[in-house]
């Protein structure tokens, strides 16, 4: 009965961590290592890591391997960066390697392949997450820890907004947690992207320009504008902007998806179906924006876009 009774405990637990059990969850579970050794030479079960025993037998599945970080990482253990932001349901933002954060000191040797051990000095339970299931970091200090070690300004201004735009989080919960995790390496940069954010731009493109318009001396545009195209289709429109005539000014922005073909014969048919008589649609790639702001803001001005 008691050894009934056991199985059915450790069963329990390796069903919530998706098959994964530590050797130490299993002593006390009353599974001594000479059963694990057994179950193992077997063939029954597989030691993925002097720590970490799985109770099943094959390729492990991305939720098993962000057990296996965790796991073997040690019970301070959470998943971070953007492995947590994906948990919390941030979309195009995926990377094939999982973060683990772990104590500064801990221990985990070799490590796993595949699972990136970050240490930290940060207090691991401050920044966990309160959701059951496998142990994570909140979406917050998840996303702006990946944004403080990333070389390009793009990519760390991106997350935050994309983010924000997939109602993760928002401007200003983003905002205390650069407070909470001081020092924070680009923190100043961030409170003042978070500000654009909060402004009502929901992406990289929209921040550069709202930038090249104050730069430059433009009006700020009215951004993601609901339209009904010639068929009738909802339609958003990146920027617009209102001159004192009543007619029309339309910036749409391309991304580098847009230039493949199917994407550009659809921004075609877009642009064709969103122009008329008093609205003009124009466009400018992402790269212009960051590169060259100056030859899209003398455009604009131009074609009669109004001075700020």
């Amino acid at each position: 009965m008691l050894v009934c009774m056991g199985r059915d405990e450790w069963t329990r637990l390796a069903t919530a961590q998706h098959g994964l059990l530590t050797r130490a969850q299993l002593r006390a579970l009353g599974v001594d290592r000479w059963a694990v050794r057994h179950r193992v030479d077997a063939g029954r079960w597989l030691e993925l890591t002097p720590t970490v025993i799985s109770t099943t037998t094959g390729d492990l599945s991305r939720q098993q391997m962000m057990w296996l970080g965790v796991l073997h990482g040690g019970p301070e253990a959470l998943i971070g960066d953007l492995s947590a932001a994906e948990l919390a349901g941030l979309r195009n933002w995926h990377r094939d390697d999982i973060t683990v954060w772990v104590p500064k000191d801990a221990d985990v040797g070799a490590g796993c392949h595949g699972i990136r051990f970050t240490p930290t000095r940060r207090g691991l339970a401050e920044l966990r997450s309160r959701s059951s299931g496998l142990p994570r970091s909140r979406v917050e200090p998840a996303v702006l820890r990946f944004a403080s070690v990333q070389r390009s300004t793009r990519t760390a201004e991106g997350v935050l907004a994309a983010s924000v735009q997939q109602q993760l989080t928002s401007p200003g919960r983003l905002l205390e947690w650069v407070d909470k995790m001081a020092p924070l390496r680009g923190a100043q940069r961030f409170r003042l992207v978070l500000a654009e954010i909060a402004g009502g731009a929901q992406s990289v493109a929209e921040i550069d320009i709202a930038r090249m318009c104050r730069r430059y001396g433009l009006m700020l545009p009215t951004r993601q504008v609901r339209r009904r195209d010639a068929s009738g289709r909802l339609r958003y429109t990146d920027c617009e902007w209102r001159l004192a005539d009543g007619t029309v000014r339309v910036l749409e922005v391309d991304g580098g998806f847009h230039m493949e073909v199917e994407h550009w014969e659809d921004d075609l048919a877009r642009q064709r179906a969103l122009t008329s008589p008093d609205r003009l649609v124009v466009r400018c790639t992402s790269r212009e924006l960051r590169d060259e702001p100056d030859r899209v803001a003398r455009d604009l001005l131009a074609l009669g876009v109004p001075a700020a």
